[in-house]
């Protein structure tokens, strides 16, 4: 029988087959709060997740005084699955409107519920049948109760707001082909920090915030 025949295949790797060709929907997934300000050709969730990796691994040992102990290594698994749910559930934008000092989520807190429990359902049919390292990274990811996990987020913010300057450096965004309700209260790309701020957790991610932001603002204002 030739290799490759279905009489050979076994129905555990067509499981974990499946679960990958699901979790590479997140290539396709387009960042919604791009889509929402007109940006040409957004960024996938993937491409963020890229980039929020990239940041952990280049940037990770300047958050060692903010972070003691900080395992880079498990960083990078949190870092590679934390948004890999949305490739199920899609992508929900955080509002400026929605994010307080003491709130690190879009909506109210039954909103916020509700996202989660679609997600980690989304996350049994994603992982299920992958190792369980994929599942336990990302819970530990959302559980927010490491420095790893707190580095990830970190890193998600900032790649943000880089993405956002690359954005405005590039001219890349037309308020008039988004959504014209969306940023009523914000000119230009200024929502994408407005939301970001209150949510860093850390000196050094405020610093790095604050790089971003006066690079941007010395771009939007050029």
């Amino acid at each position: 029988m030739a290799p490759g025949d279905d009489a050979d295949a076994d129905p555990a790797d067509d499981a974990v087959l499946d679960a990958l060709l699901d979790a590479y929907a997140l290539k396709d997934e387009r960042r919604t709060g791009w889509q929402l300000r007109g940006v040409n050709e957004p960024e996938s969730v993937a491409a963020h997740s890229w980039g929020v990796a990239y940041l952990v691994l280049t940037l990770g040992d300047r958050f060692r005084e903010d972070l003691p102990g900080v395992d880079r290594d498990r960083a990078l698994r949190l870092a590679v699955v934390h948004d890999v749910a949305e490739a199920e559930t899609g992508d929900v934008a955080t509002r400026a409107a929605d994010v307080t000092a003491d709130d690190d989520a879009a909506g109210d807190a039954v909103d916020r519920e509700a996202k989660v429990a679609a997600e980690r359902e989304a996350m049994r049919d994603l992982a299920g049948p992958l190792p369980e390292r994929v599942r336990d990274a990302w819970e530990a990811y959302e559980a927010r109760n490491s420095p790893e996990a707190v580095l990830v987020k970190e890193c998600d913010l900032l790649d943000t707001c880089l993405q956002a300057l690359r954005y405005e450096r590039g001219d890349r965004y037309d308020p008039e082909r988004g959504d014209p309700d969306a940023f009523r209260e914000y000119d230009d790309l200024d929502e994408f920090f407005a939301t970001s701020e209150p949510r860093l957790r850390t000196d050094a991610g405020v610093e790095l915030f604050a790089s971003i932001r006066e690079r941007y603002r010395a771009a939007r204002d050029r």
